[in-house]
């Protein structure tokens, strides 16, 4: 006679099914759950957003429906074939920004994209992948922490796409690039005295970046000490981001009821300051709802950044799942007027076709990195 059970049922067939097809697929189940869950979100969020234009709604499920092809094929590749593939990529993004310099096209007075024809895109957007896995490449078989001069050589391969991206100009995306490289530095042990010296390099060179920064750039600083200074120039996104946010309460004015999104009085309320669409018409609890899900899906990324058994993987997959961090910091201190404005989209939320692609893309390496960890250690 069988014992008792407890009311514990053992998992049927289709769990047991569904788990041998992710793994056969190197596919993580939590993870792709709560980017599903994220993205469903977003997608509501974005309809309300964008008026109901339903235009729009089409083509943010056309790029995500991309997208997620995107992270599939990237989870299916071999980690050291991804690590042979990112000195190319690195070299080709490289050589995606010099082309945009010299023949890409114009838009809101930057010059960031590149037209092909049937696709249009933004090469900064790739290499907020590709200088991070260059910098774990150059890493990998060397002795951690780096040396002096190994930590100049990722320095390096930092600064030139970051440079060439601020010269666009597009401050934001230069940023990230920079953080992206940089937080590989940091998770291989970079001492503490190295970090301190780079902080002080970074504050020296201030005086000497303000001088070369954009009038409106300069405007966008200056406005985050004071965005009353300027109320119908500068400081217009700051001031009505902020009353969205606080006009939305602790429970919000409902879905598609916003006055300040659906009046139009904020502005790119379906891209940079959807954030602020979410605290008007979803409230307080709306955006600790949104910060939560982040928060879990970032918890699941650093688990399985900690299971890669290589450097490179470790690396790399720290690196993302620290950075997808940043961009929720930055778009959320940017619209409720803590950090100036920049240009950061809300990841998975915003509308907008390469970073969406970007982001899942960076998703499917991360699973890609964990999935194969059996053949690296064989």
């Amino acid at each position: 006679m069988s014992g008792p059970t407890f009311g514990i049922s053992s998992p049927g067939p289709g769990t047991g099914h569904r788990g041998r097809l992710l793994k056969t697929l190197h596919l993580d189940g939590p993870l792709l759950a709560l980017i599903a869950v994220i993205a469903v979100f977003g997608v509501f969020v974005l309809y309300s957003a964008a008026g109901g234009s339903t235009a729009m709604w089409t083509r943010q499920l056309l790029r995500l429906a991309v997208a997620v092809v995107v992270m599939l094929v990237l989870a299916q590749v071999p980690a050291r074939f991804l690590r042979m593939l990112t000195p190319p990529a690195y070299l080709a993004g490289i050589l995606m920004l010099v082309a945009v310099t010299l023949i890409g096209d114009v838009g809101k007075g930057a010059q960031r994209w590149l037209d092909l024809g049937l696709i249009r895109f933004q090469p900064s957007e790739i290499m907020k992948l590709a200088v991070p896995m260059m910098c774990a490449w150059y890493l990998h078989d060397r002795a951690l922490p780096a040396s002096p001069r190994h930590t100049l050589v990722v320095v390096l391969i930092v600064l030139v796409p970051t440079l060439t991206i601020a010269a666009q100009p597009d401050l934001g995306t230069a940023l990230l690039v920079a953080v992206a490289g940089l937080l590989v530095l940091f998770l291989s042990g970079l001492r503490w005295r190295f970090i301190f010296s780079l902080l002080g390099l970074a504050a020296a060179a201030a005086p000497i970046a303000w001088y070369f920064m954009h009038d409106y750039q300069r405007r966008r600083v200056l406005t985050l000490l004071n965005p009353q200074s300027d109320p119908l120039g500068a400081g217009y996104h700051i001031i009505q981001s902020q009353i969205a946010i606080g006009s939305g309460g602790v429970f919000g004015k409902g879905w598609m009821e916003g006055s300040q999104a659906q009046l139009e009085f904020l502005p790119e309320r379906s891209t940079d300051f959807i954030f602020s669409v979410i605290g008007e018409e979803l409230g307080l609890l709306g955006q600790l709802l949104l910060l939560a899900l982040y928060l879990a899906l970032i918890g699941r990324c650093l688990f399985l950044a900690s299971r890669c058994p290589s450097t490179f993987g470790r690396l790399v997959a720290g690196s993302i799942t620290l950075t997808f961090f940043v961009y929720v910091f930055v778009n959320a201190g940017m619209v409720t007027g803590l950090l100036p404005v920049v240009g950061v989209p809300l990841p998975l939320i915003s509308y907008g076709g390469t970073s969406m692609v970007t982001l899942l893309a960076g998703f499917g390496i991360l699973m890609s990195l964990h999935g194969h960890r059996q053949l690296v250690r064989s």
